[in-house]
């Protein structure tokens, strides 16, 4: 098998046409989730109407999470990646937990839109901006304080933390489920019997991405979800290769692809952002460099070329 500073493995062993598909669309996922999470982050970061809104907070922290995740794709997609107890040229959850994070900021998020919606008051009051970042900072502390206690106890005692993490895992998604439901009454009725302002479209542009991107969030999280509760509960289960060939693992991480794509879609304010920030200084840099290879004549090299060839039909 091939393998990268004789160490790790590559992925696949291209002994098989398929070996170089799926090479190459890890290749291809890693670098358009990452490009395409990282043109958020930089959207929201360098335009100030959205950093001082605290949806937007909670964007830019899914948004790092799945950029994070994209270029984590690049080890656990090409080479022969297995986490676990006992795992395989893994990182102790290192680079997976990114979507933890994930998981964790959409819960908040969900409970942030409730409280902007429904108790409006209460949320100008007492949900400043600085609220938003520290609830944002406990996601990733939280995850990683786990994984450090993990990574220094004893294989059974991790592996023991780690179905506890199932357990709160499933609490979350039940969590999850419960909480969209109740953000979508609340789209179809309550504000529906608001007068038209400024703020009621806000509040239904925000409850339409989040709706979205949790239901995509669940739909591609589901199968991975129930194959690792079979395997805690008879030791059955779907076993894969490695994280490469991992299917149920591809469509967790289809997230950082989707996440932002949805972002960019369901708020024009950030589409905007990204394109001025960021796709209109790669397009018009590109449009540069195709232009200079056609160099036009001036003014004066037309009239001259046109008495040139007046002479010649003479």
């Amino acid at each position: 098998m091939l393998t990268f500073n004789l160490t790790v493995p590559l992925s696949v062993d291209f002994s098989r046409p398929e070996d170089y598909l799926i090479f190459i669309f890890h290749i291809l996922f890693a670098t358009g989730s990452a490009f395409l999470a990282g043109s958020v982050v930089i959207g929201i970061m360098s335009t100030r109407a959205l950093r001082s809104q605290n949806r937007f907070i909670f964007m830019l922290n899914t948004s790092i999470s799945d950029t994070l995740t994209g270029c984590s794709v690049f080890y656990l997609g090409l080479f022969d990646v297995q986490e676990g107890y006992p795992s395989r040229n893994g990182t102790y959850y290192i680079l997976p937990s990114f979507l933890g994070v994930n998981v964790l900021t959409f819960v908040f998020a969900q409970f942030d839109r409730y409280l902007a919606v429904c108790h409006p008051f209460f949320y100008k009051r007492h949900i400043a901006r600085g609220v938003v970042i520290g609830v944002c900072a406990l996601c990733w502390i939280y995850t990683y304080s786990i994984l450090t206690v993990q990574s220094v106890v004893p294989v059974a005692l991790a592996a023991q933390m780690n179905a506890f993490g199932v357990i709160v895992l499933q609490v979350i998604v039940a969590i999850k489920v419960l909480m969209t439901i109740k953000l979508y009454m609340i789209a179809r009725h309550q504000l529906s019997r608001e007068p038209p302002s400024s703020d009621k479209e806000s509040k239904k542009e925000s409850l339409r991405i989040i709706i979205f991107v949790v239901i995509c969030f669940l739909i591609l999280w589901a199968p991975s979800f129930v194959n690792i509760s079979v395997k805690y509960v008879t030791k059955n289960g779907v076993r894969f290769k490695n994280e490469a060939t991992n299917l149920f693992a591809i469509m967790t991480r289809f997230n950082a692809l989707s996440t932002p794509a949805l972002y960019i879609w369901g708020s024009p304010a950030l589409r905007a952002a990204v394109w001025n920030s960021v796709w209109s200084k790669i397009f018009k840099r590109r449009t540069t460099r195709v232009d200079s290879g056609h160099v036009k004549p001036k003014n004066g090299g037309e009239r001259i070329l046109s008495i040139t060839q007046s002479s010649r039909e003479s």
